[in-house]
């Protein structure tokens, strides 16, 4: 007896280990949109940062992170408990805010000229050079910046894993949650430190006896430039298809309206999918437009 009820044990935990990696799967998958604008914008966070400074800033960003998750996890868990019908409100608010912030990125590229970003960052390098600035401020106002950025990036994909996994045992919500945090704060931040390393990289294999080392780290430096552009568009192409996919599940009567219109395409498999994907994110777009506009509107009226 005592045999057969620790080999029951045994199968017990192995059901509910199957069922937390699968949990966390589909959660790892729902806040992909989050991860590639995550490591795109703390990429650019801690540019402008000496380069011996780089990894130090990145660590310590990366302290504020786990710190924030420590903050957001237990308040997860406590709504789920204590308010469970706030998950979905909750998840709407974290899908419209992607939708927005996506927008915001495309209307900043095409209402902002070249030349404006270009002063802009002429301004900050002067800056960096000048002698009398506070480097060490200078750095920890950065450091600060990045934390409270991460601060809503890291709710908006707790708060998706939530949606996620609001219905199962609180032990499976706790680790799927905490399985969540960890693997995307060391993912996040593991890929920012080797995508400001880049360069660096790229100028020592450039500068190595060997013509194939030399080729290799040219050809890095000219990569690393692209790899922050791809991360962008990406990130913000999957802000308004996680986002819009949010909205959809969230609004019954929109869901029913797009299912109607993916049947009626007589699409099926690959194609069906992909096509449900494109009306999630023209949702995103939308709903982002429409966002964008209400707080311009608002402003502008504050303003006067």
């Amino acid at each position: 007896m005592a045999g057969s009820s620790l080999l029951a044990l045994i199968d017990d935990i192995a059901t509910l280990l199957d069922d937390i990696a699968a949990m966390s799967k589909v959660a790892a998958k729902k806040t992909a949109g989050v991860l590639g604008d995550d490591l795109a914008l703390n990429a650019q966070q801690v540019s402008g940062v000496n380069a011996d400074r780089e990894l130090p800033v990145v660590w310590a960003v990366a302290k504020g992170s786990l710190r924030n998750k420590l903050i957001l996890v237990p308040a997860a868990l406590a709504i789920s408990a204590l308010l469970p019908q706030a998950v979905t409100p909750l998840l709407m608010v974290g899908g419209v805010f992607l939708c927005f912030e996506g927008f915001e990125k495309l209307a900043h590229k095409y209402l902002h000229s070249p030349a404006e970003d270009a002063a802009r960052h002429a301004v900050e390098r002067e800056a960096l050079a000048n002698p009398a600035i506070d480097v060490v401020a200078l750095e920890k106002e950065k450091i600060e910046g990045a934390i409270r950025t991460d601060f809503i990036l890291s709710a908006e994909i707790i708060v998706i894993t939530l949606g996620t996994v609001s219905d199962q045992p609180f032990l499976q919500q706790l680790t799927v949650l905490a399985v969540i945090a960890l693997v995307m704060t060391i993912g996040v931040y593991g890929l920012v430190a080797g995508i400001v390393k880049l360069d660096d990289g790229g100028l020592l294999l450039s500068r190595q006896p060997s013509p194939l080392a030399q080729k290799m780290g040219r050809a890095i430096l000219r990569a690393a430039p692209w790899l922050m552009k791809t991360l962008s568009v990406a990130g913000t192409a999957a802000m308004f298809l996680v986002g819009g996919g949010i909205l959809v599940h969230g609004l019954h009567p929109l869901a029913e309206t797009l299912h109607h219109i993916s049947v009626a395409s007589g699409l099926q498999g690959v194609a069906e999918g992909l096509l449900d994907a494109v009306l999630n994110g023209v949702t995103g777009i939308v709903a982002g437009a429409l966002v964008l506009g209400v707080i311009t509107l608002f402003n502008r009226l504050r303003g006067k």
